[in-house]
């Protein structure tokens, strides 16, 4: 437990705030720092709670001996100068969910995702179908609502379902899951992990730190890299795939889960492979835990996805539009693409994190137009060029999706999916699907 210790908190985003709050329930002399000015609202809450709010661009020099500990917001790099300058000095470098994961009430069983794709839509069938068959749960993570923020309300002996990215996984040491799932593995985040994948695999093999033969693990048994990386993990290993027999499997129009069929695809909201395989990984840890297969079959012909994965948005004169903005990388894209049959104007663009877009190219067969905005817009206009598509260069998404609307022609599918990160123009990827489908819902 962090307590009557000096901490510096780097970051005030949500994660940033939400562990400032609780740690100052516990003694602690807190400061937090940021780039950029808050809004006055979040200020006055923080200073009323004694924690000093520093805005500043040169953060490493607020690191000093006096420090006892710093938490980091996992946006930021390992090779910022104030974590540099922490670790020169010996100070630790934590994130807010291994800050948080000593405050844990006793007995709560932790179910952390992770992958390459495919989390936020997994974590969000573990945890429905837990919560409809009356459990006590709660959710949070990378998802949106970070685990201190949940601290106050967890009580003993409930469950935790726990969206974990590769980013929050850097900083982690003694935070354990009781269930871990690594859903797939493929080149993302390079630039995060100094362009190597070696560093991001090995990142991604955390979510099983401190495991032994009474937790779980469940793997994609069709991903050699998860098999490889996973080979000498200490865990109790489960299976799923789509391809073969396993723990949970598809088996031509079933769905398998310890050796009993579960539900027929066509009885299924969501359609596609991958969405196949995270149902496979929610009847895994769902069974587990008894919940029955009524329940499930419910949820599964009601739920129809998350918000900003393949999202139906509107359709406006025979024309359907799709927000699939959480496709911040080259596999996300794909897996949009394969969802389509029609013909289809790609919007694409963000951060350029210095990874190529080649391997999108063997799914280009039903894209007519490709529209490219923000910093990766020349860039992605030389791939749309290579691959003899037609393509229209724009600043803004807004700009995007107002041309893709007037080139359109009846039965097209409108498709933002960026295969980009957001943080050119947005501060998070979900900002940039609201104002999407703002502007959708404005066209006339």
């Amino acid at each position: 437990m962090i307590q009557n210790k000096k901490v510096l908190i780097l970051g005030m985003a949500r994660s940033g705030i939400a562990i400032a709050k609780l740690l100052a329930n516990y003694q602690n002399e807190i400061i937090i720092t940021d780039l950029k000015k808050q809004e006055e609202e979040v200020r006055q809450e923080l200073e009323s709670l004694n924690i000093k709010i520093v805005i500043t661009e040169k953060q490493e020099e607020l690191i000093d001996n006096s420090l006892d500990l710093v938490i980091k917001n996992p946006a930021i790099i390992r090779t910022n100068p104030a974590v540099l300058k922490a670790k020169s000095l010996n100070i630790p470098v934590i994130n807010e969910m291994e800050a948080s994961f000593p405050l844990l009430p006793k007995n709560v069983t932790i179910i952390g995702i992770t992958g390459s794709n495919g989390k936020t839509t997994t974590t969000t069938m573990v945890y429905e179908m837990l919560k409809r068959s009356g459990k006590e749960v709660y959710l949070g993570g990378n998802i949106g609502t970070p685990l201190a923020s949940l601290i106050p309300n967890i009580k003993e002996s409930s469950i935790l379902v726990l969206e974990i990215s590769d980013h929050q996984l850097c900083d982690m040491y003694k935070f354990k899951t009781n269930i871990s799932v690594l859903t797939n593995l493929s080149q993302v985040h390079l630039d995060f992990h100094s362009n190597s994948y070696e560093t991001y695999k090995n990142t991604k093999k955390k979510i099983f730190n401190n495991h032994n033969k009474e937790d779980i693990a469940i793997l994609n048994k069709e991903d050699q890299d998860v098999i490889n990386l996973t080979e000498d993990i200490p865990s109790s290993k489960l299976y799923f795939s789509s391809k073969e027999k396993a723990d949970a499997y598809l088996d031509g129009h079933d769905i398998i889960c310890y050796n009993d069929k579960i539900i027929e695809i066509d009885d299924i909201t969501v359609k596609g492979t991958h969405n196949y395989e995270n149902i496979m990984v929610a009847l895994l840890i769902a069974k587990k835990f008894g919940v029955s297969n009524e329940i499930i079959r419910d949820f599964l012909k009601e739920f129809k996805g998350v918000e900003h994965r393949i999202e139906f948005v509107r359709e406006i004169n025979k024309r359907k539009f799709y927000n699939d903005s959480k496709a911040t990388n080259n596999k996300s894209t794909i897996i949009a693409l394969a969802a389509f049959n029609s013909p289809v104007i790609l919007l694409m663009g963000g951060l350029d994190r210095n990874i190529p877009f080649d391997e999108i190219a063997p799914y280009l067969t039903n894209v007519k137009t490709i529209i490219c905005f923000g910093q990766t817009k020349e860039k992605i206009a030389q791939f749309a060029e290579k691959n003899n598509k037609e393509v229209i260069i724009l600043e803004n998404l807004e700009e995007a999706t107002k041309k893709a609307y007037e080139i359109s022609q009846e039965e097209d599918t409108i498709l933002l999916s960026p295969a980009c990160a957001s943080w050119d123009q947005y501060p998070d990827f979900e900002t940039r699907g609201k104002e999407f489908k703002n502007v959708v819902n404005n066209l006339k």
